[in-house]
């Protein structure tokens, strides 16, 4: 099993930005890629970036690209998610994930950004 605990949400106005952070624990070596989803009041989650543990590579949802980079600290199992130019469309709940290589998916318990206009 894979533990994840994300923290770093906030109030933050149009144009500010944030760091989310997410501690990882567990069986972290079946673990291939790590990712942000968030999701907004009636609205379903959505992928945000993706990062392959691997190689690096990494991708991001047309939405956020240019705005948002994912990192991670090896060294700290640590994903990050840094936010610039925020707008008040980001506002959501933001989750921490892990694919693993056996196919089964782990969730934070999310942390709330709300960007006001």
């Amino acid at each position: 099993q894979v533990q994840l605990v994300e923290s770093g949400g906030g109030l933050v106005q149009t144009g500010g930005s944030l760091r989310l952070s997410c501690a990882a624990s567990g069986s972290l070596f079946s673990v291939y890629a790590m990712a942000w989803y968030r999701q907004a009041p009636g609205k379903q989650r959505e992928l945000v970036a993706k990062m392959i543990i691997s190689d690096g590579t990494r991708d991001y949802a047309d939405f956020v690209r240019g705005r948002f980079t994912i990192a991670r600290d090896n060294s700290r199992n640590m994903v990050y998610l840094f936010m610039n130019n925020l707008r008040p469309e980001d506002t959501a709940v933001y989750y921490c994930n892990a694919d693993l290589t056996t196919m089964n998916h782990y969730w934070g318990q999310g942390t709330q950004v709300t960007v006001s206009s």
